[in-house]
């Protein structure tokens, strides 16, 4: 049990009382009487006879915590709750998580999404390799800040878990390339994927592998990944056609040849982060700008549907890119109608730029003519 709390007989009676009287006057198919709720399929005097399909509507609206607790109520409860429970969340366990995901993962076997973000560091090697023994049907995975995690979780998850498409091992530092390659070539399946600040294991090697074999791939963050350089992110580009998000803050690394790749290999990019890459110029700009171009449908329509504001990049983040100049990053700005510099509505983001106060979108120019628009009042 959780932090040693049980369900006693007397407190579920109290609460089954209650389900009644909430019941009471209830709708079609159902009948309160003295011995119990009558519904189409019986009558349920007790909370042991609450049949497995209501009893799973009823854990889909409890936390998680009341969930585990609910597993360990008696037999057929277990069964039920194992057997049906797909979605699971231990990120409230502020100790013992290892402890407790070698208790669970075993039983709930069924798991197709298991979230263990953690503030400080809780999972070994064991719990991960329990998880990957158990769970083959699992799809979502995350293991943010798991520092204590090594190569061996890796190993294990490639092998256990080949079904994986959301993966988050973002703060996980001590994984290596190495591993990282070897997962990438059996979870071939994944969409998203956090490589946020896992230096060693976020090498151009790793990235090689992961175009190789990740052909999905719509999702990348390689947030101060200060090893990854153009030879990596390239690799991205034309390995994973239909990438739309690709997080590159802080890799130092960059330049105007990650970015040209990406405008002309990835025609689906919606979101690019480049804070902190003082490599980029204005070239890698204009690419941008001609990438809308490139990819815009012709009038026979061979390349999609026509152009509206939600085609092309919805999100740029060029803080601290103090090389670019205002006439390249206009080109951009008038090319992706979506990118917006106004109040409220911030998704061209240039912190730290001083000199590209100039650049704005469309609608900040009209909002700043609008005053003037009409300058005689009507009569």
């Amino acid at each position: 049990m959780v932090g040693k709390e049980n369900l006693r007989t007397e407190d579920l009676n109290l609460c089954f009382e209650k389900l009644m009287m909430l019941v009471d006057g209830g709708g079609d198919g159902i009948d309160v009487g003295a011995k119990g709720v009558k519904m189409d399929g019986g009558v349920i005097a007790g909370w042991k006879d609450i049949p497995m399909e209501l009893l799973l509507q009823i854990i889909s609206l409890v936390d998680d915590r009341t969930v585990i607790v609910a597993s360990g109520v008696c037999c057929g409860w277990r069964d039920a709750i194992c057997f049906g429970l797909t979605h699971l969340s231990l990120s409230w366990c502020k100790k013992n998580m290892n402890n407790l995901v070698l208790s669970l993962a075993p039983k709930f076997a069924k798991l197709q999404t298991l979230i263990l973000r953690q503030d400080k560091p809780q999972l070994a090697d064991d719990a991960v390799e329990t998880i990957a023994s158990y769970c083959h049907d699992l799809q979502v995975l995350d293991l943010r800040k798991s520092s204590k995690l090594s190569d061996l979780s890796l190993y294990a998850l490639a092998h256990g878990c080949p079904d994986l498409v959301k993966l988050n091992i973002s703060g996980c530092t001590a994984f290596s390339d190495t591993a990282l390659a070897y997962l990438a070539s059996y979870c071939r399946k994944l969409k998203v994927l956090n490589l946020c600040s896992c230096v060693k294991a976020a090498s151009d090697t790793a990235l090689q592998a992961i175009g190789q074999y990740c052909n999905s791939l719509q999702s990348v963050n390689l947030g101060w990944c200060e090893n990854v350089s153009d030879v990596g992110v390239m690799s991205l580009a034309y390995g994973c056609r239909d990438l739309r998000t690709l997080d590159l803050c802080g890799c130092v690394l960059i330049t105007d040849d990650s970015v040209i790749a990406m405008a002309n290999m990835c025609p689906h990019l919606r979101s690019l982060g480049l804070y902190y890459c003082q490599n980029i110029t204005d070239r890698a700009m204009y690419s941008l700008a001609h990438s809308c171009i490139k990819h815009k449908p012709t009038k026979w329509g061979t390349t999609g549907k026509g152009k509206n504001d939600d085609d092309g990049l919805r999100t740029l983040n060029i803080s601290q890119c103090t090389a670019l100049t205002p006439p390249a990053v206009q080109a951009v700005c008038d090319s992706f109608p979506a990118l917006h510099t106004c109040s409220g509505r911030h998704s061209l983001i240039m912190s730290g730029c001083l000199n590209l106060m100039s650049v704005h979108c469309a609608c900040a120019v009209q909002a700043h003519r609008a005053p003037s628009a009409f300058p005689y009042p009507a009569h």
